[in-house]
């Protein structure tokens, strides 16, 4: 049934209203992703209009090709958000088992964040945590799905990371901002990102925060990714800055998974999603190491 969707909508395409070929479904846990030949079809996800603005995303998806991170956006319709790709050839999939299999991928993906952060791309929206945290919570207002115990007192706690980020502010740039490991397509000599629903202008160090919690890094692993990124080691305050986003990104999509669950997303169970990274975001926000990052960043 999913494929005969695919086809009703690549008939709709002109530059592909004639394609015949097979279909191929490719990885998605909100929207449906279809390789056709030389083309990849991503088709929203069901209720993904409600926290998805596709005006900014096809400026992001554009601006990130353009800053040769991306696949080249052939087809965007801002109604609807079906877009139409290059399809990367020979490029794999990536996980947080092949982040740990694949030689020398942690710092692919490092490399391929400083080139986005460094284009001087604009993107059309502001990604800021605690905005985007109030946003879901009032779409969440609107659903029968509990928060897990004790969220909002840790929001009221994570008040002193706002604090202490905004001692020294980094410059926005563009940013990816949803670095799930499903989003990277590495070559093996390059890495590429996909899907930019989330992306905006942001600290660039969320990125990196982000992606390790997403590949489970390990310790190994951060530090090619960081000394890859930076080119060399990361200073306290940067450091600081990655391990108080991985705790920051936990909380910000918990409520995700949640919006997931109250939306029926079939993908995954999206009630064991959201308690578990609301629990990890706990776990090391109580670890003594954290207020050490915290005071590392107001130092600058």
């Amino acid at each position: 049934m999913k494929a005969d969707q695919a086809r009703a909508k690549l008939a709709a395409i002109p530059m592909l209203a004639g394609y015949t070929g097979p279909l191929n479904r490719l990885g998605g846990l909100t929207n449906l992703v279809f390789r056709a030949g030389d083309y990849c079809l991503r088709i929203p996800g069901k209720g993904t209009e409600e926290y998805i603005n596709r005006t900014n995303e096809a400026v992001a998806a554009r601006e990130a090709a353009k800053a040769g991170v991306s696949p080249e956006v052939l087809y965007f319709d801002a109604d609807t958000g079906v877009m139409v790709t290059r399809f990367i050839a020979g490029a794999e999939t990536m996980s947080p088992e092949k982040f740990r299999e694949r030689p020398g991928s942690p710092a692919r993906a490092g490399e391929a964040f400083r080139k986005l952060h460094d284009s001087g791309a604009v993107f059309a929206f502001r990604f800021e945590l605690f905005a985007m945290i109030d946003d879901y919570l009032k779409v969440l207002s609107t659903k029968d799905v509990a928060l897990p115990s004790g969220y909002h007192d840790v929001v009221r706690e994570a008040e002193s990371v706002r604090s202490a980020l905004a001692v020294h502010p980094l410059p926005l740039v563009a940013c990816h901002c949803d670095p799930l490991c499903e989003n990277f397509l590495d070559t093996g000599d390059r890495m590429w990102i996909v899907d930019w629903e989330y992306s905006g202008m942001n600290d660039p160090l969320w990125d990196l925060g982000d992606l390790s919690v997403e590949g489970k890094f390990d310790a190994f692993r951060d530090e090619e990714m960081m000394r890859a990124y930076f080119r060399r080691g990361a200073k306290p305050a940067e450091r600081g800055r990655i391990i108080i986003y991985k705790a920051m990104c936990d909380l910000l999509w918990t409520l995700w998974g949640l919006i997931q669950l109250a939306n029926n997303n079939p993908v995954d169970d999206f009630r064991a999603y959201a308690d578990g990274r609301f629990a990890r975001c706990k776990a090391l926000m109580e670890t003594p190491e954290f207020s050490r990052h915290l005071a590392a960043i107001r130092q600058g």
